[in-house]
């Protein structure tokens, strides 16, 4: 596969290749944006208490770490992966809910 479309890429279910372990699928692209290219891919966390509001840490993946894209799958070495806090307004299904 040489090209991929960003609506591909959010299609596709991120694994790690050293445990097998399943982290999700891409919900957000960080782009360079004076070089136009990806530098990492971004799985938000999963929703607590039943998506009121609260949210697991989202994962940030380099894009070197990205081993393989597959066609259904990313496999990834999570090296270098951080977690970082959800953006306000994304924290969970619920959060409109309660304004």
């Amino acid at each position: 596969m040489d090209n991929c479309c960003l609506n591909d890429l959010f299609r596709k279910e991120v694994i790690n290749i050293d445990t097998g372990n399943r982290y999700g699928f891409v919900c957000d692209v960080e782009v360079n944006v004076c070089t136009g290219r990806i530098s990492a891919i971004i799985l938000y966390g999963k929703n607590k208490f039943w998506g009121f509001g609260v949210r697991e840490d989202d994962k940030r993946i380099p894009w070197e770490d990205i081993v393989v894209i597959g066609d259904e799958t990313i496999l990834v070495k999570m090296d270098r992966c951080t977690n970082i806090k959800p953006p306000k307004g994304r924290r969970g299904g619920m959060d409109n809910f309660f304004r």
